[in-house]
């Protein structure tokens, strides 16, 4: 391979965003300068602290934490390979076969913190990494089995742009920018805050600086793609839009236990918090709009704070409904509002409906809901309307599973969960009525 020289993507008056300040090479180099080395950091203070200066219920708390981690780790240094592939450029190239031996480096981290301080026992890194299953959240499992999916593609010979920036937004936005960065921040405030595990402290310092690294490098990625091509906007949106119900369940404690996260000084709703502002933060360093119309951050109001997403989110995960179809899908009263206020925020104010239009949820277990279009606004309240233009009659298990995509329409409707009445016409336009993910 022959070193191209770096390119300059952002022409003279354009606008100028934080991501043009990043320089491939420059990140290469710091990958240089700043290697450390897994296998020398020093645990004995750690067994001595984990032992001693951690109850019961705060071990157990934090290897329920750093399981996540470690097999995070050991993932995304399985999937980096057809990005290496996919890159455009040697630049790109060179900096990923980097990073693939970085994230090989957290995982061997971790196994050794696993092995060596909270006694993990195993022959092999594979044997320590199974130990870590129990304490995996569903909503890691789904994020990684996207991801893994994503890869597939590249895997498979997709390199086009859209394709590439799914890819990059997913590993590099969610996995790293949002969910690594956010649980790196959390274990660091806590780890500093007691003076407790000099040695995986000294690890997790390592791992963050060599996250920021790869985080810049997707950030810079992502707006050099952008800029290329138009349709690389769309399909961030569409890949975050399948993802960010997922990665909110990665920091969800079992049986939903918020000690396992308060125990250390912090709230479920401070961790979702921080790592809403992180992906924001990078999408808009990358020169993308996160919200609106053309925004990649799908069904979110921009006028809402990060508190009350992060509430309402939890809300509606509670009764099951970004679970993929994991738990049991409850009706929820106050889940189902806001429900259906991410439905009116997904209608496109370019939607091709004639007229206002009345659409009627008829559930038989939750009561009847229904939303008012006129134009590019959209309203929702409880209760039945007088001839809606469309009626679907169903339970909210089965239209929760339709809308998460884990529920097939044809088969609801051959056995009967679902039924639907009203205008073929409009029936026939309300696919391109909602913003879909």
């Amino acid at each position: 391979m022959t070193m191209t020289p770096p390119i300059q993507l952002a022409e003279p008056g354009k606008k100028q965003i934080a991501a043009d300040q990043i320089d491939y090479i420059d990140l290469y180099s710091r990958w240089e300068h700043g290697n450390w080395s897994a296998m020398d950091l020093d645990f004995t203070q750690d067994k001595i602290d984990w032992n001693e200066k951690f109850d019961d219920f705060m071990r157990k708390a934090a290897r329920w934490n750093y399981s996540l981690f470690f097999f995070g780790e050991d993932e995304v240094a399985d999937q980096l390979s057809p990005f290496i592939d996919a890159a455009p450029l040697e630049e790109h190239k060179y900096f990923l076969t980097t990073q693939q031996v970085d994230e090989a480096r957290h995982a061997i981290f971790f196994s050794r913190f696993f092995k060596e301080v909270i006694g993990v026992e195993g022959a092999s890194y594979a044997d320590r990494l199974r130990a870590a299953d129990a304490d995996l959240t569903y909503g890691i499992k789904r994020v990684f089995g996207l991801l893994g999916d994503v890869t597939d593609e590249l895997r498979r010979g997709d390199h086009s742009k859209p394709k590439l920036a799914q890819a990059i937004a997913l590993y590099h936005f969610i996995v790293e920018g949002t969910l690594a960065q956010t649980g790196q921040h959390f274990i660091a405030d806590y780890l500093e805050r007691m003076d407790v595990l000099p040695g995986f402290r000294a690890g997790m310092v390592n791992v963050e600086k060599d996250e920021q690294r790869h985080i810049a490098f997707g950030v810079k990625l992502l707006a050099d793609l952008n800029r290329q091509d138009p349709e690389v906007s769309p399909a961030v949106r569409e890949i975050l839009g399948k993802v960010m119900p997922y990665a909110l369940g990665v920091f969800r404690p079992p049986n939903d236990d918020e000690r396992y996260i308060e125990v250390f000084g912090e709230t479920m709703i401070g961790v979702a918090v921080t790592g809403s502002r992180q992906l924001e933060m990078r999408v808009v360093a990358a020169g993308m709009e996160p919200y609106g119309p053309s925004g990649v951050l799908p069904f979110l109001d921009a006028d809402a704070t990060y508190e009350d997403r992060a509430a309402r989110a939890f809300v509606m995960q509670k009764a099951g409904f970004f679970s993929g179809g994991t738990e049991t899908i409850k009706p929820d009263q106050e889940a189902l509002d806001y429900y259906f206020d991410l439905v009116a925020a997904a209608v496109r104010p370019d939607h091709k409906l004639k007229g206002p239009t009345t659409i009627l949820w008829d559930f038989n277990d939750a009561g009847p809901r229904h939303m008012r279009i006129e134009g590019a606004k959209a309203t929702v309240a409880a209760g039945s309307v007088p001839e809606p233009d469309v009626t679907f009659r169903t339970d909210i298990a089965t239209w929760i599973g339709i809308s998460g995509g884990f529920v097939q329409p044809g088969k609801a409707l051959l056995t009967r969960k679902l039924k639907i009445k009203g205008s073929p016409i409009t029936l026939a336009k309300l696919p391109s009525v909602f913003q879909t993910p």
